[in-house]
């Protein structure tokens, strides 16, 4: 007895290939999606403290020394002047004052928020604004003969100013200096942890690569690959070979259907088995019958004719001795003994083509419909010098099948065109063929009384007329006949209801090779 599965085992039970694709491309997704979160944050950040060291921290400590040298040039400039008392000296200080300015100006903006590096640059603004203010621009502004006199007075107070500047710029460079090198760690540490963020989302989607190429071998291409094997073994005849599913629900579900037609494939050809054998029997039985048909259709045209002919013999020398020697009742009689006996005859005789057709001559082998039409039209000569018919025909093909047969059938399909000719006009009949897709379509087209739709598939069925014996002798069994020979070679045969006037027969014959229809010679026309 199976164990029922239990707990998680029997809800995963149930869960079809969609499902377990569904679940997991949503987990994989899930698990993308955290880790490019993260390797997205990993590059934000490393991003901003590059831009930070680059765009801020470098350039601020840059411009801080910047101010340095100007203030630096100034003092040179302004204690040359006070001891030379040439003005040449003050050019390095005028440079120093723009200079300056300018590095003031770059230096703010990078600052931003940084609270203490603003401090240090309001202390260092402040401290060289009051060394400006009370050492520089007086002596600057003195003349050559008093700048002397204004820097040795003040020289004592400039020095102690420009020094107290010296140390405001120091700790200014040094606590950029500080931030940067910040900035420059935290850097590293920013590429380090983005490296290995990397390298851990790396080593992820291997792991979920492998667990999905691990879980679709397990789940889907393994049990297809062991249910198409077992699959291709019950198709090479080991029917015996249970079909045994495993993996998702539905391929469980595939393998039990699989299973299913196995077993009705085995009872099918459990009962295949037995009705072959059921056929061998009837084949035997047929066999048997038409060995007894053989002998019937030899009895029926030696045995039954002779006694058959003996009356219409006797019948028709009747009417020649004692026809108007005795009265008109009697003539009458005599006349319609003779024309039965004459009618049985021709039925016999049909019967008996009709029953050979397929089995008697059946002698398969090439057939140029060119000469079977030829003979065909000379054994109706008569009939067509009577009614001044005129038979045109297409360059027949040569095809595969029975001469007899088929001359039958062109010998019953033109006597029947000129039968059922129009009073009023002589028999036009035209005999066509087409080849396409190895079959060969022929028509047998006249301009005769023609046949009513309702009627078209009728007069295929043997016995079947559609007018009196007076009108149109025959026994009915013409197309009947013709419609067995076609069957016999594989063809069909029908009625062209859209004709008029007259009928035009439709029937077809497979083709001696693709080539013979690809290679067909050009229509011709002849006329009889």
């Amino acid at each position: 007895m199976r164990r029922k599965p239990s707990g998680a085992v029997g809800a995963f039970a149930g869960w079809t290939t969609r499902r377990w694709l569904r679940v997991g491309v949503a987990a994989t997704l899930v698990v993308l999606a955290v880790l490019g979160s993260l390797g997205g944050w990993a590059m934000w950040r490393t991003s901003q403290i590059t831009t930070s060291l680059v765009d801020r921290r470098s350039p601020a400590l840059i411009e801080s020394m910047r101010v340095e040298a100007a203030l630096v040039n100034q003092e040179t400039g302004v204690r040359g002047y006070g001891l030379s008392g040439q003005r040449d000296f003050l050019q390095p200080y005028a440079q120093g004052v723009a200079g300056e300015q300018a590095a003031l100006k770059r230096l703010r903006p990078l600052l931003g928020d940084d609270g203490r590096a603003r401090a240090d640059l309001a202390e260092v603004e402040r401290l060289a604004g009051t060394w400006q203010e009370r050492i520089a621009h007086p002596v600057a502004t003195a003349s050559p003969e008093e700048a002397a006199t204004v820097a040795a007075a003040r020289a004592d107070e400039g020095k102690t100013s420009f020094d107290s500047l010296r140390r405001a710029m120091a700790r200014q460079q040094a606590h950029l200096d500080q931030e940067r090198t910040t900035a420059t760690r935290q850097l590293r540490q920013a590429v380090t942890l983005r490296n290995w963020m990397f390298a851990v989302i790396a080593v992820v989607i291997v792991l979920v690569a492998g667990l999905v190429f691990e879980g679709l071998r397990r789940g889907v291409t393994g049990p297809l690959g062991m249910l198409g094997s077992a699959a291709r073994e019950v198709a090479q005849g080991r029917f015996d070979r249970s079909l045994d599913g495993t993996g998702p629900a539905d391929l469980r579900r595939l393998a039990s259907d699989l299973e299913s037609m196995r077993l009705r494939l085995v009872a099918e050809l459990r009962f295949s088995e037995e009705a072959r054998g059921l056929l061998d029997e009837q084949a035997e039985d047929l066999k048997r019958s038409n060995t007894e048909l053989e002998q019937f259709a030899y009895v029926a045209s030696h045995d039954l004719q002779e006694p058959l002919r003996k009356v219409s013999s006797f019948t028709q020398l009747l009417q020649r001795r004692y026809g108007g020697q005795l009265d008109e009742k009697a003539d009458q009689y005599i006349a319609f003994a003779v024309d039965g006996a004459n009618r049985m005859q021709n039925l016999i005789n049909d019967l008996l083509a009709f029953s050979r057709v397929g089995r008697v001559h059946n002698e398969q082998r090439t057939v140029d419909l060119e000469e079977v039409l030829s003979t065909t039209v000379d054994d109706l000569s008569v009939s067509v010098e009577e009614t001044g018919a005129e038979i045109t025909h297409d360059a027949l093909p040569t095809v595969l099948g029975d001469a007899t047969q088929l001359g039958m059938l062109l010998r019953n399909l033109l006597s029947n065109a000129i039968k059922f000719r129009h009073p009023d006009r002589p028999p036009r009949i035209h005999i066509g063929a087409t080849g396409t897709d190895g079959t060969w379509e022929f028509v047998v087209s006249d301009n005769g009384i023609g046949i009513e739709p309702e009627f078209q598939e009728k007069v295929f069925v043997i016995f079947q007329r559609l007018h009196t014996r007076e009108a149109y002798p025959g026994t009915g069994i013409g197309l009947a006949m013709c419609k067995k020979v076609v069957e016999f070679h594989g063809g069909t045969i029908g009625i062209d209801p859209d004709h008029r006037p007259g009928t035009r027969v439709v029937f077809t014959l497979p083709a001696l090779s693709a080539l013979t229809a690809a290679t067909a010679v050009p229509d011709r026309e002849t006329q009889s």
